[in-house]
């Protein structure tokens, strides 16, 4: 899954071509610029907490970096306008 905006850049045939049937492609919905912020809060919150704070000598320690994030995000990392909950225990509350 690839979440961007709907920047020119990302809405063109020649972008979509580079991954084919491999990536799906996720984008905010026309004038709803509500839809891209809670990927921004997580993209800027994986850069501050992991990313800028580590040097990856490979792309592969990179994405097990990335993935291993993702599952402290939404497993562990309490979040103060969830009740102070995850994202995962809130959701399965609110069930």
């Amino acid at each position: 899954m690839l979440h961007s905006d709907r920047g020119f850049q990302y809405t063109s045939l020649r972008f979509k071509k580079l991954f084919g049937k491999e990536v799906n492609q996720s984008m905010s919905r026309v004038g709803r610029c509500n839809d891209n912020g809670p990927m921004e809060a997580f993209w800027g919150a994986l850069k501050c907490e992991r990313y800028y704070l580590r040097t990856y000598s490979t792309f592969k320690e990179l994405k097990k970096d990335i993935e291993d994030y993702i599952r402290f995000y939404n497993n562990e990392r309490l979040q103060e306008k969830l009740n102070s909950l995850s994202p995962i225990e809130f959701r399965t509350k609110a069930a």
